[in-house]
């Protein structure tokens, strides 16, 4: 299909080169049949046989043109594309609104782009729009600021990788503007480029003295300036302000917010800002802290402190950012807290008196401000700032004082995934002897031993966390004891199984008196869910402690684990899509360095799961040293090492590098977990795929190896226990006999495939049953399907293909469908997912997954799509026998 692209201007007979071309040298040699005088002398000049009859007009150009763009779109659709209309010129626009009228009926598609922020009031630009909207000449489409993902996305597309807190800083200061985002990519904190700041200035420029002078004003601000504040300080009178103001709205550089005027970009206020001389902007910060200060308002702490401070005031500005941060952090704007208390810290040493101002301690700041970081997700500076704090410490320190910073040092190391966290608590434990205050000695208590678990020193960790359980019981500490059960429910699930587990998460539910301890709970009992295949129940309490997160503003801390034992049992289940949207907007969050790990581990399951094997690979790479480090200290990141080399390994088909790292993960004489059952169970596919390639003696010895250490499982998980023991055995006999486990609705749900192909190979290779193996082919094609599984779906074809059975599908069962299945069968047609056939028939999904199945086997076809097929065969032949009988 042709296309002309030409930016706004002045209309020019090159810009139809495009359309000339398609029409054929000799058809431009021989004219336009038909074609107007006009016309006929246009065509004469692009062949090269005469100038262009100018003196015609431009009515006269215009109709050349259409009849150009008319003769083309005769033979083919045309799209004619108009870039940048916002720059368009009264002849262009003419000449727009022409040809829209006399070519409405032939098949010409105009795209034409703009900027509405760019177009005055009153233009000819904003006047040809709404002329055109009116008659229904064109279709407004308005394309929205890119979103963090996208931003992400672009980003690293322009520079490679970005750290977060270079993508924070894209984020605020581009908006989502792609023109923005490009430009800052190379600098996102720097300074304006020049040509950018050119940009910029430009409407602001073009405006009046006052005009400027407002937006002047307003640029002093870093948040939206009511009317009678920017009253005050520009100085206008009311006449003067209002028609600067409604010039400055005019020229697109000011827009109304709520009762009062911001920037219409936040890069623009950037620009006029940096431009203002720097007495003038001392003196307009000057007078915005004291207009706020006369009226008094309240929560004007913020908008003090960043006055006072461009004042080059630091005594004022240091009490009002003490006092923002304190207001932010008591609203969860924990990133707004700590963007304060920066400031305060900053400003502490150009005030002599600083202690005495505030009334409180340096140390007592910084101590405040690095928990503020901590919530913020900034861990590095957390851990900066403490030890600035620690360096305050004396011998007139109250021990309380010190056992909280050691305390707050180990969780900074913890967020780091640092080693020391153990230590520091030990240290801090061994100041509590002969202090009086069992509360704080329970919560030490509490923290190592919830380090102590995650280490795998399990024996410890019970030891610890009863020992707080204890305390808080006789203290009534219903914080302390639901933490501590917490823990206890953790440790239990690897030592005990699960009924003495979840006896302890009911304990820790019920005490769950406040925030921290509720959101430690959905943390950790849907890990745990997980871990033993409850992943519904796990996806439910994780959404759960999300949104409870999101509300107390620790999306970037508590709510990005929380996001993570979401995304894995959402991978379990084949909801893969759901999983990658969380991990694509979490990926935009600034969390702690071991909340990462553990997301880039199931980032490297998804890619791998939708067969981007070489994204997977280069992603693992990048963070293997990182999950080393951290494994050390946490044993579950050990597994999750595992996990992802298994995958990548598996999902490439090298099954005999699965095979070593399984062997290294069963040899590893480190604590055991129960995490190590999920990767068991993927052992049995890892045996059928050296089956299959011949390597039986190699699979056989993996498969004794695999039984003898899923033995502590056996009875715990029966549903993997049936699955894996079919695996490991390869019959026909043993994959039938399966199926019902596989099938189970919270199993993992490629395996509800991977036994039917496994179960196709089997039949095959032992009966010869083609009939029989064809229809397990056809299912397990079909859930590979279903759930986006490229390996399942590679190996399923390329099977197919080569037995043939594939090639000539059976006839199918010979079993009528049901009228449930005729249904099922329509709507599969219309193109609907499993998920919305279930809710269009009110209808569990699993169900809907069985009557699918059931369907490909009686149609005797392997795919949706062929069904889909059949089905419209059924439709046509239906109707031909009706309109025959009415004939």
């Amino acid at each position: 299909m042709p296309r002309l692209r030409f930016d706004a201007g002045p209309v020019r007979a090159a810009a139809l080169d495009p359309a000339w071309g398609s029409r054929g040298a000799g058809r431009r040699r021989g004219g336009v049949r038909g074609a107007r005088p006009h016309g006929a002398a246009a065509a004469a000049a692009r062949a090269g046989e005469g100038p262009v009859d100018r003196t015609a007009g431009p009515e006269g150009l215009r109709e050349a043109i259409a009849n150009v763009l008319e003769a083309a779109a005769a033979r083919h659709p045309l799209v004619v594309v108009v870039e940048d209309l916002h720059w368009a010129d009264d002849a262009t626009l003419s000449t727009l609104s022409f040809l829209q009228r006399a070519l409405a009926g032939s098949r010409i598609l105009f795209v034409l782009t703009c900027r509405v922020d760019e177009v005055r009031r009153g233009g000819a630009v904003r006047t040809f729009l709404v002329e055109s909207e009116r008659a229904r000449l064109i279709e407004r489409i308005t394309l929205e600021r890119l979103d963090a993902v996208q931003v992400r996305a672009m980003l690293e597309a322009l520079s490679g990788p970005a750290d977060d807190a270079t993508f924070a800083r894209l984020m605020e200061r581009s908006e989502g503007v792609p023109f923005f985002i490009e430009e800052l990519s190379c600098g996102a904190a720097g300074p304006l480029p020049e040509s950018l700041r050119d940009v910029l200035l430009v409407r602001f420029d073009a405006l009046g003295d006052d005009a400027r002078r407002v937006v002047r004003t307003v640029s002093a601000s870093d948040a939206a300036v009511d009317h009678e504040l920017l009253s005050i300080v520009a100085g206008l009178a009311d006449e003067r302000l209002d028609a600067a103001i409604r010039e400055a709205l005019g020229g697109a550089v000011l827009s109304v917010r709520d009762d009062g005027y911001g920037f219409r970009h936040a890069l623009l206020r950037e620009a006029v800002h940096d431009d203002l001389l720097p007495g003038e902007r001392a003196r307009l910060h000057r007078a915005y802290a004291e207009a706020l200060e006369e009226r008094g308002a309240r929560c004007n702490e913020a908008a003090l402190a960043f006055h006072w401070h461009q004042a080059h005031d630091a005594r004022r500005a240091l009490v009002a950012a003490i006092a923002a941060m304190d207001r932010a952090k008591s609203s969860f704007a924990f990133s707004t807290a700590a963007r304060y208390g920066e400031l305060a810290s900053e400003l502490w040493e150009q005030v002599a008196d600083a202690a005495e101002v505030t009334g409180m301690s340096r140390m007592a700041l910084l101590s405040r401000l690095a928990s503020i970081l901590r919530n913020a997700g900034y861990d590095e500076r957390a851990l900066t700032v403490v030890d600035l704090a620690m360096a305050e410490v004396d011998d007139r320190t109250p021990t309380a004082v010190r056992v909280r910073l050691l305390r707050d040092r180990a969780l900074y190391l913890q967020n780091l995934a640092r080693p020391g966290a153990v230590a520091l608590l030990r240290e801090a434990l061994e100041l509590m002897n002969g202090v009086d205050d069992e509360a704080l000695r329970a919560m030490l208590l509490n923290f190592l031993a919830g380090r102590l678990m995650v280490e795998g020193s399990l024996d410890e960790a019970i030891g610890a966390a009863g020992e707080a359980l204890r305390i808080g019981r006789e203290q009534g500490l219903d914080d302390v004891i639901s933490i501590a059960a917490n823990t206890l429910g953790g440790c239990h699930l690897h030592v005990s199984g699960a009924d003495e587990s979840m006896r302890f998460f009911a304990v820790a539910r019920e005490h769950a008196a406040q925030h921290t301890a509720m959101l430690r709970y959905s943390v950790n009992y849907s890990d745990s869910l997980s871990t033993i295949g409850r992943f519904r129940d796990a996806v439910a309490v994780a959404e759960a402690g999300i949104a409870h997160a999101r509300e107390l503003g620790v999306e970037r801390t508590s709510g990005s684990i929380l996001t993570q034992n979401m995304v894995e049992p959402l991978i379990e289940l084949g909801e893969i899509d759901r999983a990658e949207g969380l991990l694509a907007r979490d990926l935009v969050v600034r969390t702690f360095r071991i909340f990462r790990v553990y997301t880039t581990a199931s980032r490297i399951r998804a890619l791998v799961w939708r067969g981007r094997i070489a994204e997977a690979t280069a992603l693992l790479d990048e963070w293997r040293p990182v999950m080393q480090r951290a494994a050390v200290i946490e044993r579950q990141v050990w597994y999750s090492l595992i996990d992802a080399e298994m995958a990548l390994a598996i999902g490439a088909g090298r099954m005999a590098d699965a095979a070593d790292t399984l062997l290294r993960m069963i040899d590893d004489e480190g604590p055991r977990l129960t995490h190590e059952a999920r990767r068991l169970l993927d052992g049995g596919v890892v045996v059928a795929g050296l089956r299959a390639s011949g390597e039986s003696a190699r699979a056989s010895a993996l498969a004794g190896r695999i039984d003898a250490a899923w033995q502590p499982y056996r009875d715990r998980l029966p549903e993997w226990s049936t699955v894996l023991r079919a695996l490991l055995d390869g019959s026909s006999a043993a994959l039938s006999t399966a199926l019902p486990a596989a099938d189970h609705p919270d199993g993992p749900a490629v395996f509800a495939g991977v036994l039917r192909f496994e179960l196709a190979r089997a039949l095959v290779a032992e009966h010869g049953d083609r009939a029989a193996a064809a229809s397990a082919l056809a299912e397990a094609t079909a859930i590979a399907e279903r759930i986006g599984h490229a390996r399942l779906r590679g190996e399923t074809a390329a099977f197919a293909d080569a037995t043939r059975l594939g090639a000539a599908p059976p006839r199918g069962d010979g079993t009528a469908l049901t009228e449930r299945e005729r249904q099922v069968l329509d709507l599969l047609a219309e193109g609907l997912s499993n998920r919305q056939i279930a809710d269009r028939l009110f209808i569990s999904i699993k169900t809907v997954s069985v009557h699918v199945s059931a369907v490909l086997r009686k149609l005797g076809v392997s795919s949706r799509t062929e069904a889909a097929a059949r089905s419209a065969l059924r439709r046509s032949g239906s109707e031909m026998h009706h309109d025959a009988r009415g004939l």
